[in-house]
């Protein structure tokens, strides 16, 4: 049993919030949305192996409002995540370490991950290009 007079452990309550929690916490949660995609996706392969009525009813959903809403979303949360791994690359080796660059590396990772999704859709939308 815990003592009461115990101290606790630092928490939020503690802390000031800054971008690097948030930023850890959503390349945590982008995490998850993309193994969530995953099974998406496999389900989507199944439905192509399995003739083309199952095709059609995975492949209207992903189409319709909320499976377009999703698709956005598991494209931002690979970029976000990819951006993010490669700015962790960096402290691995060292780099990036002072508190200034940290926070600056990390509005980076968001600008740049907004830039790339938005870059994928308007390149898909328009036909794909080539």
């Amino acid at each position: 049993m815990a003592r009461a007079d115990r101290p606790l452990s630092p928490h939020l309550g503690i802390y000031r919030w800054q971008v690097a929690n948030g930023l850890s916490i959503l390349h945590r949660a982008t995490g998850v949305f993309l193994s969530l995609g995953t099974l998406v996706l496999i389900g989507w392969l199944i439905a192509v192996a399995s003739g083309y009525q199952a095709y059609v009813r995975v492949n209207d959903w992903l189409m319709g409002p909320l499976g377009a809403l999703l698709l956005l979303g598991w494209t931002f949360s690979f970029f976000y995540h990819l951006c993010n791994g490669i700015r962790h690359l960096g402290w691995d080796i060292g780099l990036g370490f002072d508190k200034e660059r940290a926070r600056m590396t990390g509005w980076l990772t968001v600008v740049v991950s907004v830039v790339l999704t938005l870059g994928f859709w308007a390149t898909a939308l328009a036909g794909g290009g080539a």
